[in-house]
């Protein structure tokens, strides 16, 4: 099942927007014993981020569980978040890679702390507004699958628990799409029914990513450089950019109008690596990659090689046809996908499924130059 049965006490993280809104209703109104909680995660408002939405979202929770008589709480999470998302977070990307804080705080705080946190509170279940499905298989086991409406399918970001938290996991919106989302959160006169969905990572509203890290990485200038070494001109600091990215580089197109893209960082020179934007560019486009830190939600794939599965490189991305094979015996596989894949990025993650099953991850794997490492 999405939703608890009427006999878990189940508690719902409620960020003070539309998904997670319905999400309480549809729990209020199966009968489910239902709480909110709305969870503290960053102080600087006023400072770093300026425009954040936190104390906008917080106002919004508290209506909403007003609106639908149900208990609410505030939890204060900060310096854990800090801790293990924040600063992971700043620390990749000074490093070289392009973590994802999203998938990190699904693992970490939401169903790691606040489902901690809810178990010793004397809940059964916890709750979140992600669309997609969980089931449970003939072996009892909880499995993870594909949201209905797959323009919102957020499985991608889900992609990094583990079996034993997504057994204490459920989610109301799995089974409907977005447009009856809004029609229910209009049907029910909900404060937040026409309200913006966040974008962008979870704790930073409308500021970029760069700005935010100008903050915590000084900048430390050098050279970019095509993938031959020619000098081309300077960057502010390897931080600021990523894998596959076309604006904001400084280097002007050519007189054909080919327009230059980051393919790699090289930190031992502090050089950023570019090139033209183009299919046939092998420092761009590549079939063959490493992933490390890979887990299986199902155990059947554990310790197995020669996988033929599906594979989400990025969220939002299809399902690819990938080949797994197991290196050795620190968790690192070769992934070959079906097609050649654009730019694919140290630090994010591989969502690997069988059809619309989840069945477990990995991360791309950093090598001397910040590239994904492909496979000899």
């Amino acid at each position: 099942m999405n939703i608890s049965s009427q006999k878990e006490k189940t508690l719902l993280a409620l960020s003070g927007g539309v998904d997670s809104a319905v999400s309480a209703a549809i729990l209020k109104q199966s009968g489910t014993p239902v709480e909110a909680v709305y969870v503290r995660t960053w102080e600087h408002e006023g400072d770093v981020l300026g425009d954040c939405p936190g104390a906008r979202d917080l106002a919004d929770a508290e209506k909403i569980c007003e609106q639908l008589k149900i208990p609410f709480r505030v939890v204060n999470f900060i310096d854990f978040y800090q801790r293990e998302v924040v600063d992971p977070m700043i620390d990749g990307y000074a490093s070289g890679i392009t973590p994802n804080p999203d998938i990190l705080c699904n693992r970490r705080m939401k169903f790691g702390a606040l489902l901690e946190y809810a178990q010793n509170e004397g809940f059964d279940a916890m709750a979140t507004g992600h669309y997609c499905i969980r089931k449970v298989g003939s072996n009892g086991l909880a499995e993870l699958w594909e949201g209905k409406d797959k323009n919102k399918d957020q499985s991608y970001f889900l992609a990094r628990l583990t079996l034993e938290q997504l057994q204490s996991a459920r989610f109301p919106l799995g089974e409907i799409n977005k447009v009856k989302v809004r029609k229910m959160a209009n049907e029910l006169g909900l404060p937040v029914a026409e309200k913006k969905d966040s974008q962008g990572i979870c704790f930073l509203g409308k500021v970029k990513i760069p700005e935010f890290l100008s903050h915590y990485i000084k900048d430390a200038p050098g050279e970019i450089v095509n993938t031959e070494g020619k000098v081309l001109g300077k960057h502010l600091g390897l931080h600021r950019y990523t894998i596959g990215q076309r604006k904001g580089i400084g280097v002007p197109s050519n007189t054909d109008h080919q327009n230059y893209v980051v393919t790699g960082k090289d930190q031992g020179k502090n050089q950023l690596i570019v090139a033209f934007d183009r299919r046939e560019e092998p420092s761009l486009w590549a079939n063959e990659f490493h992933i490390q830190d890979v887990s299986f939600l199902d155990i059947n794939y554990e310790n197995s090689s020669n996988l033929k599965l599906l594979g989400k490189a990025r969220y939002r991305d299809p399902s690819t046809p990938i080949q797994l094979n197991r290196l050795d015996s620190q968790k690192i596989y070769a992934v070959t996908f079906s097609e050649p894949q654009r730019a694919l990025t140290p630090g994010q993650v591989l969502a690997i499924y069988d059809g619309e099953r989840l069945v477990g991850s990995g991360i791309y794997a950093h090598s001397g130059k910040g590239r994904a490492c492909l496979s000899a």
